[in-house]
């Protein structure tokens, strides 16, 4: 099923009762909805009144304001889905509201989620309207479902169409959007004659039904666009063999100082070398190498490690950044404050490439 019909299902089953089982309606007999209030204890003049407790006393008052027996509608409440990345609820929150924290960050979060709207409604065949005069709202065009009967000749039982709003609303620092969705259109026509207004339970489910497709949508273009920056990085080649701004051997990382230098303590973790001290100021870190022990039941599995073919020392990571770029030259020295040669480098290249890359993360 396409995530078209997925959406025009819900959202006919959420606003229009099913014509055989009503499954908003709870199951059982209603006696107790015609029931009488018993009648008081009479007691005797010439007798004590026991003693009564109000805790479990019913109200003798008739329910005017709302529906009784067969009409109460049983369903349980539509809750908005959290399931894209850094999305959240506000808590006891009635409305179709949804918060969204930065997760893409060459992605302007406002613009990525109005995209996420108009392919939910392009996936439905729903046209999207920007407001004029409200930058950060848009409406929907109608969305319709129809109920037909009939074999050979089909007829139209029932019709409904709906529009909505959607309002975002931006933090000052912009890396927090919420999106609230809400019906502004309603209209309904069957046996029983015509209607522009929808019971609030529907509409509240219908709501909550798109805001959640509207999530799912953000979702799915947070993972297809995780997974193009894989993809790009596994096909770059981030680091090289050149100089540091001194001439001295050193790989050159296209990344920048600080990203680099904030990466570095993973690599450091995965491949044998243990932070002794840090120069954050001068973006050195003070390591001790020892070459990982791989057993055979690593290799086995799997769980190997590739090895830095290095003796096993202190050495020294400097990090300068090279003008007019955002990549960094990564120097390495050994414990006599000598710059690794551009042949060791070499060497151990086909391991620090891939792992300076991070591809592996």
């Amino acid at each position: 099923m396409s995530r078209r019909s997925l959406l025009l299902s819900v959202l006919a089953l959420s606003v229009s009762a099913c014509s055989s089982v009503r499954h908003n309606q709870a199951s059982g007999d209603f006696e107790y909805a015609t029931g009488e209030e018993a009648t008081p204890l009479v007691v005797p003049q010439s007798l004590d009144k026991p003693a009564a407790k109000s805790d479990f006393k019913v109200a003798n008052v008739k329910n005017t304001q709302g529906p009784v027996g067969q009409a109460v509608d049983v369903r349980a409440p539509s809750l908005v889905l959290p399931i894209a990345a850094s999305s959240r609820v506000v808590p006891e929150n009635d409305d179709a509201i949804i918060w969204f924290d930065k997760v893409l960050e060459d992605k302007d979060l406002a613009q990525f989620i109005e995209l996420a709207v108009k392919d939910t409604l392009l996936e439905s065949s729903v046209e999207f309207n920007s407001l004029a005069d409200k930058p950060l709202s848009f409406e929907s065009d109608w969305f319709h479902s129809e109920e037909e009967s009939g074999w050979i000749f089909k007829q139209v039982d029932a019709s409904e169409s709906m529009r909505f709003r959607f309002d975002l609303t931006t933090k000052p620092h912009g890396r927090s959007v919420s999106l609230q969705v809400s019906m502004i259109d309603y209209m309904k026509t069957d046996q029983s004659g015509s209607t522009k207004t929808p019971n609030i339970i529907d509409k509240h489910r219908a709501e909550m039904a798109l805001l959640n497709e509207i999530t799912a949508t953000v979702d799915y273009k947070y993972r297809l666009q995780q997974r193009e920056n894989r993809l790009m990085r596994a096909n770059q080649k981030l680091v090289t063999v050149g100089e540091n701004p001194q001439g001295e051997a050193a790989y050159v990382v296209e990344m920048e100082t600080d990203l680099l230098w904030s990466n570095l303590p993973i690599f450091f973790e995965r491949y044998g070398f243990d932070i002794a001290d840090l120069n954050e100021s001068k973006k050195i870190y003070f390591v001790d190498f020892t070459q990982p022990d791989i057993s055979l039941w690593d290799r086995i599995w799997g769980d190997d490690v590739p090895v830095i073919e290095l003796s096993n020392a202190s050495y020294q990571f400097h990090l300068k950044p090279l003008a007019e770029s955002q990549s960094t030259a990564l120097t390495i020295y050994n414990s006599e404050q000598q710059a690794l040669t551009k042949e060791v480098l070499e060497q151990i290249f086909p391991v620090m490439e891939p792992a300076l890359s991070f591809r592996d993360l």
